[in-house]
């Protein structure tokens, strides 16, 4: 049960995910007015006094990323200026974070300059899930509970029975081999990765996959699904290697561009995600299984109210042997 010296704000990135996380916390959102002008200039008013107490504001820096990344931090100089006692921001989705270092000459690092625009506001705390890359966390000279989705993910093949030593978790290509090795540890599975390089494409032909997949049924996994085509490419490579069954696994469903009708039309039986991000129902689709990660966050502001540890919040409970 909460206390009246924290209260938990949700600014409308994802309103169903913040009603979930207050549920389970026995409390509810604290009201703010949030409106925008004819102008698309942002005001936000806090309803209520938060003098002397500790928040926690729900906002991923999602689609639409400008205008989401603003509300947060006009809410932020709001409750700033307030007296709030400490500003903690919980991102479930941390937008900008793939800019997280200069590929080539003259790019920003723009993960780096969200982390600064954070701390320059006075923001004590930042409580996000499955960055990037996991040097995010170094942008920050504040402290970062970093949570994963794996455990999650993983419960629904446990849960479901889909477990077998017919599975293979699979990396679409080489920048996912780290979080495919662990999940494939997870659900006591073999890995194997698609080489996507494009001095290996033949025109007429699918990418290679190294690994044992044949007749097997494969995860594929990755941090987000974007514009969807790592995923459907990576799956026809699958199919080409003779695969039985594709998932699709992601914790991030960003689903730009035409990214669901490719997923739709891909050899993808099941696209698993979280709701990190919350799905339009325009973009819903009957493949589409979406997991709940609202426990790993309102156990994770309670702890952190309650000064106590979160280590145990990233096993999973089916595998507890595991290092995620």
């Amino acid at each position: 049960m909460t206390t009246p010296e924290y209260q938990i704000f949700s600014l409308g990135s994802n309103p169903k995910l913040g009603n979930e996380i207050a549920k389970i916390l026995g409390t509810k959102l604290s009201a703010i007015d949030t409106r925008q002008f004819a102008d698309n200039e942002i005001y936000e008013r806090i309803e209520q006094t938060v003098r002397g107490r500790d928040l926690y504001v729900i906002q991923g820096i999602s689609d639409p990323v400008n205008d989401n990344f603003m509300k947060l931090m006009i809410f932020i100089d709001a409750a700033r200026r307030a007296s709030a006692k400490t500003i903690n921001v919980v991102l479930p989705y941390f937008g900008y974070a793939r800019a997280d270092r200069k590929a080539r000459s003259r790019e920003p690092i723009s993960a780096r300059l969200i982390a600064n625009m954070l701390e320059s506001q006075g923001v004590k705390r930042v409580i996000t899930m499955d960055l990037h890359a996991d040097q995010v966390q170094g942008f920050f000279d504040i402290p970062v509970d970093h949570l994963l989705s794996m455990p999650a993910l993983g419960h629904y093949f446990y849960e479901n029975d889909l477990l077998g030593d017919d599975l293979v978790v699979v990396a679409p290509d080489h920048s996912s081999v780290g979080r495919a090795r662990k999940f494939a540890e997870l659900l006591h599975a073999e890995w194997a990765v698609v080489d996507r390089r494009v001095d290996n494409l033949a025109a007429n032909k699918s990418y290679a996959v190294t690994g044992n997949v044949t007749g097997k049924r494969a995860i594929l996994v990755d941090d987000i699904i974007d514009t969807g085509t790592s995923m459907v490419v990576a799956s026809e490579a699958l199919v080409a290697a003779g695969v039985t069954k594709i998932y699709a696994v992601a914790p991030h469903a960003v689903f730009s561009d035409q990214s669901t009708n490719r997923l739709v039309e891909s050899a993808i039986q099941q696209v698993i995600i979280t709701n990190t991000i919350e799905v339009p129902v325009a973009k819903q689709f009957n493949k589409l299984i979406q997991i709940s990660v609202a426990s790993p966050f309102a156990e994770t502001i309670r702890r952190v109210n309650a000064f106590e540890s979160i280590e145990d919040i990233m096993k999973s409970p089916d595998n507890l042997d595991v290092m995620l």
